[in-house]
């Protein structure tokens, strides 16, 4: 206790706390910024299956993780929190939607969710990245889904609702991620007319015997249906979950049980290799 007063007296109005969780979002940027410089982002992508037939594969996600100098494969969700007001958190975009929109030109027959943030609206790097790779092949537009989180899209309602009609008339599709995890203001929600809603994991989690989360699912996917939104289930891990939320109908499910996260899909692990 004598050593954080002393601390606490050394650093003003800032508890030992609030210095310790400036520090290591401090060093995480200093990661994320070193990785981009030295590419070394990659997209993993996982697989969202059909709701009644899981062989069959609706779409996959892109997901942003950052291999660090030892190897090892950092996901987004450790990272992203500290660097999304940051200037990093628009590159990052700008790099998940390159990799993304060139897998798209690369392999006509994939269809990809690339996630980004309501900030990347107004950045003009990332703009300018989306129109060059939508007019690459006019193939692509219909085949992208970009996915906002429900917290993003509630920052600037009216200016992610203007993005996503124009988009939307060019063929893009757009997905509510985490849906139910945020502040969502039903006003709006008519508005923004996603066309998929990818309900939180939180709900998902041992839903086949939890007969709170059954019922918070149940009304989720019956905003989702009601606007007449694919539905996916996010953070499916077990078979017990899977067939539940089957049961009911749910249109799409995503997670463990389908598949983790790979830098090797199954439409590189198919490619043909160029004749000799």
């Amino acid at each position: 206790m004598v050593f954080l007063n002393r601390i606490e007296r050394q650093m003003g109005d800032e508890s030992p706390l609030s210095a310790v969780i400036k520090a290591r979002d401090g060093e995480t940027i200093a990661m994320v910024r070193q990785a981009i410089q030295e590419r070394r982002m990659r997209l993993a992508y996982q697989p969202v299956v059909v709701g009644v037939d899981p062989s069959r594969i609706a779409f996959h996600e892109g997901l942003m993780r950052v291999i660090d100098p030892m190897g090892r494969v950092i996901p987004a969700k450790d990272f992203i929190d500290a660097i999304e007001t940051d200037e990093l958190g628009r590159q990052i975009d700008c790099l998940a939607l390159d990799i993304g929109l060139t897998t798209l030109a690369r392999f006509p027959q994939v269809r990809v969710s690339i996630n980004m943030s309501a900030r990347s609206v107004g950045y003009p790097r990332w703009m300018k990245i989306l129109r060059k790779g939508l007019a690459t092949d006019k193939t692509i537009a219909e085949r992208l889904i970009l996915e906002i989180t429900e917290s993003s899209a509630m920052m600037v309602p009216e200016l992610v609702i203007a993005f996503m009609d124009d988009l939307q008339a060019q063929g893009v599709s757009f997905a509510l991620d985490d849906f139910g995890a945020g502040n969502t203001a039903f006003r709006y929600f008519r508005d923004f007319l996603f066309d998929v809603v990818k309900i939180d994991g939180q709900f998902i989690r041992n839903i086949d015997r939890d007969p709170d989360n059954q019922a918070l699912t149940r009304a989720l996917m019956s905003i989702g249906q009601h606007f007449d939104m694919l539905t996916v289930a996010e953070s499916v891990e077990t078979q017990q979950e899977a067939e539940w939320l089957q049961a009911i109908g749910i249109d799409c499910m995503q997670g463990y049980a389908f598949g983790a996260p790979t830098f090797r899909p199954s439409w590189v692990e198919n490619r043909k290799p160029p004749p000799p």
